[in-house]
């Protein structure tokens, strides 16, 4: 790993640490411990990005509680042997349908209005399938800890359509997948939804 990669991961398990000490800690010193803890995790990330401490503190996620990681939600839409994909307007690359669940929804409920809003497919979801610690799996280091839910959703009626947030949306046969946006999906995980979503029994996959 990169020395500003190392940086980063650093950082964001000293803020963390901050966070969660900031939510229970009750101690007036401890506090100010957990608040310096905090800034020193901003001067790192200042000193390997070049930006300001303040503008560093405006692009962090505003999170407060007890630090837990984010969930994601993908779906597996398999129609003739091919897979559902979208086209990321963030960076031009492919992944299938999701993203962040949403408050006051379920996962299921989450992936369904994902898969509506990025595909104009509406779908029912069937099967859970995979849960990856994303995390792990990215290129880079990301300063949120983040789950991906993987489900079955079988199509029920819409039109294939672009959204604001997708350039493009297609089918694409196993073995001739496009240029993924790995810092969102794997190959592997991609396999190993696609061979559980079309076996009666699977299991679901975790690690």
């Amino acid at each position: 790993m990169e020395t500003a990669e190392q940086i980063k991961l650093w950082a964001r398990d000293l803020r963390s640490i901050a966070q969660t000490g900031l939510a229970y800690g009750s101690d007036v010193f401890d506090r100010e411990r957990y608040h310096q803890i905090n800034e020193t995790a901003i001067q790192m990330l200042s000193h390997i990005s070049g930006i300001n401490a303040e503008e560093v503190t405006e692009l962090l996620p505003i999170e407060t509680g007890y630090t837990t990681p984010k969930v994601a939600v993908r779906g597996v839409v398999i129609k003739n042997s091919k897979i559902l994909m979208v086209k990321e307007a963030a960076d031009g690359l492919w992944c299938l349908p999701g993203g962040w669940c949403d408050v006051g929804l379920s996962p299921s409920e989450n992936i369904e209005k994902e898969i509506i809003e990025e595909t104009g497919l509406r779908t029912k979801t069937t099967k859970l399938l995979s849960f990856f610690d994303q995390t792990k799996t990215r290129p880079s280091v990301t300063m949120q800890y983040i789950y991906t839910i993987y489900f079955k959703c079988e199509i029920i009626s819409g039109e294939l359509k672009n959204s604001i947030e997708t350039n493009d949306v297609a089918f694409f046969a196993y073995n001739e997948l496009p240029p993924l946006s790995k810092e969102r999906i794997t190959p592997d995980q991609i396999k190993t939804a696609i061979q559980i979503a079309e076996q009666a029994n699977g299991k679901v996959y975790f690690h």
